[in-house]
């Protein structure tokens, strides 16, 4: 990936997916401007739908399939579709890799979106992004290092992979590979992968709140400042089901890419944060 290069080869399809769309808004705006920072042009798909992670492929077999199918559809031809939520992205990973197994299935998307099936279409998640990005754009872009801020990964159970995608890369290990040549320092902890309790935060949040507080209690255990996320859901049942007195705040991962390379509107992002980040900034140099 070239730094500053604008053009074709650098603009993405752009699917936000529902969580980042509301609840974790400021993690789309983020990603945003990272990838106008590193000249990514992101292109979000026109009328997107719910991917129907949240529980049609529990409840409804159909659904489940169609949903993605949908948005898949809608994809731009000629360009890579990035997503950005874990859930998201398995959701329509997964669906394209069945509909390129299934000649029948393949017949069935045609007739229903009018539009024939692109079996090249690339799907990649925020993540695969990040694997690009060399040292060159780090030195380009890097304003304000993160000053040693100790942070733990945070990643959820949402990026493991199901039996259909098991040959794809893994991303665990990325956040402290890239935040480490931003500045921060990851600390090492046991709850990187711990499930949040995703949905039943509505349906029994005394569950999500159980595994968050030790999630969170594990991170500051590990002498932690912050957690960092890689899911906007994880992100969000971290701060409204955390229930103990000494909290640490939770960055998007793309929040500290961006303070890092100097984006100066993230003030606007850490009003939506239930644990004010700005104190544990302050104390850092970063704002």
């Amino acid at each position: 990936m070239k730094a500053s290069l604008k053009s074709k080869e650098n603009t993405y399809a752009y699917f936000p997916g529902c969580s980042l769309a509301a609840s974790g808004h400021e993690n789309n705006r983020s990603i945003y401007k990272f990838c106008e920072k590193v000249g990514i042009h992101l292109e979000e798909l026109d009328d997107w739908n719910c991917c129907g992670s949240s529980s049609a492929h529990s409840i409804d077999s159909e659904a489940a399939a169609l949903l993605p199918q949908r948005n898949i559809s809608l994809a731009q031809q000629g360009l890579p579709l990035l997503v950005a939520c874990p859930s998201c992205y398995i959701r329509m990973r997964s669906t394209h890799e069945e509909l390129k197994s299934d000649d029948q299935a393949k017949e069935m998307y045609k007739n229903r979106w009018e539009r024939n099936f692109d079996q090249d279409l690339e799907i990649i998640h925020f993540f695969d992004l990040l694997t690009k990005l060399d040292q060159t754009v780090i030195d380009k872009n890097m304003t304000k290092p993160l000053n040693g801020i100790r942070f733990a990964s945070y990643y959820g159970c949402m990026l493991a992979k199901p039996p259909i995608l098991r040959k794809d890369k893994r991303h665990t290990g990325i956040m402290e590979k890239t935040l480490k040549m931003l500045g921060a320092e990851p600390v090492s902890w046991q709850n990187f992968s711990k499930c949040c309790g995703t949905y039943l935060s509505v349906a029994k949040p005394e569950v999500t709140t159980k595994v968050v507080n030790q999630i969170m209690d594990n991170a500051i255990e590990s002498e932690a400042e912050c957690l960092v996320t890689a899911c906007a859901m994880c992100h969000l049942n971290l701060e409204i089901r955390c229930s103990l007195k000494q909290q640490i705040p939770t960055f998007h991962f793309s929040e500290l890419l961006c303070i890092a390379f100097g984006v100066d509107d993230h003030k606007k992002w850490f009003k939506r944060h239930l644990v004010d980040p700005v104190p544990l900034l302050k104390e850092k140099g970063l704002v």
